[in-house]
């Protein structure tokens, strides 16, 4: 949330609302549409002046009635949103110190084949191959020496796979990667067919019960099903199988009578359970052996924004909300009547929009309001006094996040909160509108050695985990980004975006790109080897161009 008043009178405020206009009686909307446009429209602004802020902010979009034909108009208008939105530009170097001293490093150079420069030699491509020829690592390459030779094929070329009419909200792969899913403010759920390279529309679903728009999608592990969420008391169950029409609402039954949202909605690892985060400051578990919600969990001040099991054994909770703290809960401790966190993780001076587990038992990322990424050891709890800290930060925030610029203090903050316990922070991305997603990139293609994330500007940002620096800024999009998802066994990443589209990303070989690759963590040194290796080429092309031409000669003759 971005507003700084109670959090009774934030509740409610959050990005997947709807827009003030569209909830409440009609004197509440008449005072929260003048509370938003605070600030930013003149005293007694007439009908031109709310259309220009409406323009400007993003949220009204001028279309003709032939709407393919002014696609270059449409264009500079997301452009001029996006330019408003600016990303903040030379930044002082990520500090790296508690994350050299944690077992991740290790942990992550193993797991992606990275090595460390005063223990073992740069390996090339060519000298890899030829290692395994020679029965070098018993005749085959290690899972962390074909994470390091993927890592040279990161995406760096895009392709439009999807257009709607409306915003693209969501979009996910299943955790076999054949499958891909879309949500939009269409109020349709559509399920792609992304075997062998297709990209094949295999069924849509109309939604049910949706208020503003779908908010948050999520596949079964087993793949036959899906879950989505909008502005109701019920999680939305469907069949992904073209032959099966199951539709199935489960009620969660909030407390409240007042309008209620969930906001994140995640499965469990054995397909028994399901998780979801309210406005409500709630989290509900809901059984689906027993088709009844079998836990709520009181456990925010705020909307709970993001929910996420910590490991397969479902036992570990997360839980992230606009209160801007991160708790965790054990559930073979927890007392429904009395529910008390084993611990909480605060240092984001804002909401948190987004979380997502290693999957590990041990790390988490959180995506902030406060324009961060930040990763955090559960081993590392914070303390009473620094989630005083946060509290008094976040009640401080002025600022509407869905409406606003991010205020130039945002962006120059440098000190972290007292007790701020992450282990790292990631900063680049801007996050505004929406309920921005990031996630840790696959095990099986990259090691899990980046975070990726969508941005407001429109692009797609990857992180080095240990670095902290970006090694992908991939601009492709006219508006916010919201959902990115990284393929599990490919190096293909989807973008889901406001401006109405999905983006397929993916590595195309440039024409120069010629020689060998090497597996390097020294970014100075992979650039002077790229120097080198163009020299090199240049150099050969130079000493072949008089052979070509005399080839070409004899052709003209012949």
């Amino acid at each position: 949330m971005g507003s700084g008043n109670s959090s009774d009178d934030r509740r409610n405020m959050d990005e997947g609302d709807p827009p003030p206009l569209a909830e409440g009686s009609e004197s509440e909307r008449r005072d929260s549409a003048s509370s938003t446009a605070s600030g930013l429209l003149p005293d007694n602004p007439d009908l031109a002046s709310i259309l220009s802020y409406l323009i400007r902010s993003g949220q009204v979009r001028i279309l003709s009635s032939d709407h393919e034909g002014n696609e270059d108009e449409d264009e500079e208008d997301f452009r001029s949103v996006a330019r408003a939105n600016p990303v903040p530009g030379a930044m002082a170097p990520p500090d790296t110190h508690r994350l050299d001293k944690s077992d991740l490093q290790q942990q992550v150079m193993l797991s992606s084949g990275q090595r460390m420069p005063s223990l073992s030699p740069k390996k090339s491509m060519s000298r890899l191959l030829h290692g395994r020829e020679i029965g070098l690592g018993h005749g085959a390459f290690s899972r962390g020496n074909q994470c390091a030779v993927a890592s040279n094929y990161l995406p760096n070329s895009y392709e439009v796979v999807a257009r709607y009419r409306h915003k693209a909200f969501c979009g996910l792969f299943s955790q076999e990667g054949d499958i891909f899913l879309t949500a939009c403010q269409d109020r349709n759920v559509r399920v792609y067919d992304t075997s062998c390279g297709n990209f094949k529309l295999r069924k849509q679903v109309a939604a049910k019960d949706v208020g503003w728009s779908i908010l948050d999608v999520a596949f079964s592990p087993d793949g036959h099903y899906m879950i989505y969420s909008s502005w109701s008391d019920a999680i939305h169950l469907c069949s992904v199988d073209e032959d099966r029409d199951t539709h199935e609402s489960l009620r969660v039954y909030p407390l409240s009578d007042n309008s209620f949202c969930l906001f994140s909605l995640t499965f469990s690892q054995d397909n028994q359970e399901i998780m979801a985060g309210a406005n409500d400051g709630c989290i509900y578990v809901y059984d689906r052996e027993s088709n009844s919600r079998t836990l709520r969990i009181d456990a925010h001040e705020d909307d709970v924004n993001a929910v996420a099991f910590a490991d397969a054994s479902s036992q570990i909770l997360f839980s992230g909300s606009d209160d801007g703290l991160c708790k965790v809960w054990d559930r073979r401790t927890l007392r429904e009547e009395d529910p008390l966190p084993v611990g909480t993780l605060a240092g984001h001076s804002d909401g948190i929009t987004y979380i997502d587990s290693k999957k590990d038992n041990r790390y988490v990322i959180s995506n902030s309001k406060d324009q961060t990424i930040k990763l955090w050891d559960l081993r590392c709890f914070s303390s009473d006094d620094a989630v005083t800290a946060t509290r008094r930060e976040v009640a401080k925030q002025n600022w509407d996040y869905r409406w606003q610029q991010v205020p130039g203090r945002v962006h120059k903050r440098k000190v972290t909160l007292p007790g701020d316990s992450s282990l790292m922070t990631y900063r680049g991305h801007c996050i505004l509108n929406t309920l921005v997603r990031c996630h840790f990139s696959p095990a099986f293609t990259t090691g899990q050695r980046y975070i990726y994330t969508g941005c407001a500007t429109g692009a797609v940002i990857v992180y080095d985990v240990l670095t902290g620096e970006q090694v992908k800024h991939m601009e492709g999009h006219m508006a916010c980004v919201r959902d990115v998802s990284w393929h599990p066994y490919e190096n293909t990443i989807m973008s889901t975006s406001w401006d109405s589209t999905v983006n397929r990303w993916f590595y195309e070989e440039e024409e120069n790109d010629e020689g060998d690759f090497r597996i390097s963590d020294d970014d100075d040194d992979d650039d002077e080897g790229d120097t080198r290796a163009k020299r090199h080429n240049l150099k050969r092309k130079e000493k072949r161009m008089p052979l070509l031409k005399r080839r070409l000669q004899r052709l003209i003759y012949l």
